[in-house]
């Protein structure tokens, strides 16, 4: 298993409700051991098996919610 840590730079997130979004839907993608979202400094870090799911995955996933991901 490759384990990776990811902190990705999310526009448009401003309270709760997106942070739970966020934790949500990238939480359901098959190899997501983590999401953590710290709405003040937009950053959103996920941990995940590389072997199973792909980055780009997670941000499309994000963003399909309606964020940016720089």
């Amino acid at each position: 298993m490759a384990k990776e840590v990811s902190i990705l730079t999310v526009e448009g997130m401003s309270c709760s409700h997106c942070e739970n979004a966020i934790k949500k839907a990238v939480g359901e993608l098959n190899g997501v051991d983590s999401v953590k979202v710290d709405l003040n400094s937009k950053k959103v870090s996920v941990e995940y098996d590389a072997e199973r799911v792909e980055l780009k995955t997670i941000r499309d996933t994000i963003e399909d919610q309606g964020y940016d991901v720089k």
